[in-house]
């Protein structure tokens, strides 16, 4: 399902330029992973007190890194966005914002993230390249990997492992801690985007593109999600065993887990009329409930 039945995320009108900026990497969607980098912070606040610095450090990485990634999607995608009905729109493809002004932002936020990165501590700006290799290069993932969805997953999990290092300076103790909730973040991204994959099924088999969609057909690829969101609670579960929260981050994941059950209620085979709501809205409260369990656990304890 493509064209004029396809969603493409939330959009803020207006004409001005910063709006135009806000669309072409769909700020809105910033609520989906955001959230992690703050249970990451949550986390490493048992191992050292967090200050308001470092807070702010970590919302100007995630930001910057964000929009370095995103802008450079649209810049590798603008000739099949211009293609595809669904993201013909796009700022790009309808000549909104120029090739040259969006490899500009492009490069300017990936010097802020690599800047950001390295007031925060050495490790942080040791890896900041490599963060930035791995969500850049993904935008070319679809066209050799129907696992595109993983290398996105991995991708948005750089945010909560990225919060916790902002914390720290340092890896985990035991190092799988902080790995379990990289694998939550890498499930539950990778598995929503095959559900988003769902409308471009017919574009992408058009075009040589690849996806779980394309490789398996629709209801096997919603079968993949389910056994993707399926692990991602497993992990979310075994996480906050690990790290030591209590009672307030299970309410949140409780909550996270019933809204994602009813997720896939809202999308069947060949009927995406609501996937708007399961991807969109859905998922920024998934991911909201388990940052607001986690904060809660380490404030009111």
């Amino acid at each position: 399902m493509t064209g004029a039945g396809g969603v493409d995320g939330q959009v803020l009108s207006g004409g001005g330029r910063l709006v135009a900026y806000a669309n072409f990497v769909k700020v809105a969607h910033t609520v989906f992973s955001l959230p992690f980098a703050f249970v990451g912070v949550a986390a490493a606040s048992r191992v050292r007190p967090v200050t308001v610095r470092t807070l702010l450090l970590v919302v100007v990485a995630f930001g910057a890194a964000r929009f370095a990634a995103m802008g450079f999607n649209r810049i590798a995608d603008r000739r099949l966005d211009e293609l595809n009905p669904r993201t013909a729109s796009r700022e790009l493809p309808a000549r909104r914002m120029s090739l040259a002004e969006a490899w500009l932002l492009v490069v300017a936020m990936s010097g802020l993230f690599v800047l950001a990165a390295g007031l925060l501590n050495p490790l942080c700006l040791v890896l900041s390249p490599v963060a930035l290799a791995w969500v850049t290069v993904y935008s070319y993932a679809k066209r050799f990997t129907a696992l595109s969805h993983l290398w996105l997953g991995v991708g948005m999990a750089i945010s909560p492992v990225g919060g916790y290092l902002a914390v720290t300076g340092a890896w985990s103790t035991p190092w799988w801690v902080i790995l379990l909730l990289a694998l939550v973040v890498t499930c539950w991204g990778g598995g929503f985007d095959v559900l988003y994959s769902l409308q471009d099924e017919s574009f992408d088999r058009e075009h040589g593109l690849k996806s779980l969609t394309v490789a398996l057909g629709a209801p096997r690829a919603i079968f993949a999600a389910r056994m993707l969101h399926g692990l991602a609670a497993a992990a979310l579960v075994g996480f906050g065993l690990a790290a030591g929260f209590g009672a307030w981050y299970f309410v949140g994941t409780l909550l996270a887990l019933g809204l994602l059950v009813w997720e896939h209620r809202l999308v069947h085979p060949g009927d995406y009329s609501r996937l708007d709501a399961a991807f969109f809205a859905m998922n920024g409260i998934i991911s909201s409930a388990v940052m607001m369990g986690a904060i809660a656990d380490v404030v009111l304890r």
